[in-house]
């Protein structure tokens, strides 16, 4: 099997140099050159035909997106966005999913370790070198095209619905929201995703959504009509108090080399709520989620997981079902109304 090629565009050097370092510890991969700007990076790509290319924000010359724009219309590569992704970053990086990256990561500092770091951008290299990325450009589908389910939904404080991604999984989260009526049950989603960047992506996603979304804050109740996102670079677990459901963030160790996890999440849904829970798997690289969704299914929730064809990596959907833990698996396009479906039935 060949390696995976990848090139590094980023103006400082000693980024250049960590990220690089931190590539080569895994066999797989091998960093065939780096760039400090754009007009670099596109000699580079041409000559040295890389996979996949890691791409800062703020650049010289040409600024990162400016760049992504033409890569995605010239010569379209699998793009992982590497940024620092603070305050106007953040939603910069929202841009760039737009745009067409199939990533963005966090640079090492407060938030996270150069190892953490390390860990999850081989494992997210991985992931983008196995989509196709012209799928992936196409199949993005505009808010303003989505078919809006309709539906009169009974408030209840009973019904959860838990939901957990990876790759691809900001566009299948927000077609899987956007879809939900205004008095769908609380949702809680974990994406894969670095610090600082959930609040913009909940921020954005709640503009769109006829439900609330927030970045998750500990103690927030779930409840009908709102979906919490796990803050990037801490595990949310659901909780329950008498009647009332809510959620904790917690530090902790990276579990399958993710924090936040979805596993940890399922696993909290499926002790606390047991039967009321529904749970989804969608897009993603690796394994995390199989185990704990197979937790909720034996818990007595109902599962679903997207289908191999709608999704950019199948690799978490295909994990949880291979362990059993899938009652039902169709394409994104269909993920909401299964979901509605399976409250009341």
């Amino acid at each position: 099997m060949s390696k995976i090629k990848v090139l590094v565009v980023d103006d400082s050097a000693v980024v250049r140099t960590i990220l690089t370092r931190e590539l080569s510890n895994d066999p797989d991969i091998e960093v065939v050159g780096t760039a400090p700007d754009p007009y670099v990076a596109r000699d580079k790509i041409v000559q040295l035909q890389p996979n996949v290319i890691t791409l800062d924000i703020e650049m010289p010359r040409m600024d990162g997106l400016a760049f992504l724009r033409k890569l995605m219309e010239y010569y379209p590569l699998p793009t992982i966005v590497v940024s620092s992704l603070t305050g106007h970053g953040s939603s910069l990086a929202l841009e760039a999913f737009e745009i067409g990256a199939v990533e963005v990561m966090s640079k090492p500092g407060a938030s996270y370790s150069v190892g953490d770091m390390g860990e999850q951008l081989i494992d997210k290299i991985k992931a983008a070198a196995r989509v196709n990325i012209q799928s992936w450009r196409e199949n993005k589908v505009k808010v303003s095209s989505l078919h809006t389910i309709k539906s009169s939904l009974g408030k209840t404080t009973k019904k959860v619905i838990a939901i957990g991604a990876s790759t691809g999984g900001t566009e299948a989260i927000k077609q899987v929201l956007c879809r939900m009526p205004p008095g769908a049950p609380g949702a809680v989603i974990v994406q894969h995703m670095p610090a600082h960047f959930t609040r913009a992506f909940a921020q954005r996603l709640n503009g769109l959504c006829k439900i609330e979304v927030k970045e998750a804050e500990a103690g927030d109740s779930v409840i009908p009509g709102r979906a919490l996102i796990a803050p990037g670079n801490y595990h949310m677990v659901f909780r329950r108090s008498g009647a009332r459901y809510y959620v904790d963030i917690t530090e902790g160790p990276l579990v399958n080399h993710q924090r936040p996890a979805v596993d940890l999440l399922f696993g909290s849904v499926a002790e606390y709520a047991g039967g009321n829970a529904i749970g989804a798997i969608l897009t993603g690289m690796g394994a995390d989620g199989a185990k704990g969704l197979l937790k909720m299914r034996e818990a007595g929730a109902r599962t679903i997981a997207q289908d191999e064809a709608s999704s950019v990596v199948f690799g978490m959907p295909k994990e949880a079902i291979k362990q059993g833990a899938v009652e039902t698996v169709c394409p994104l396009s269909d993920i909401t109304r299964r979901l509605l479906m399976m409250i009341y039935n």
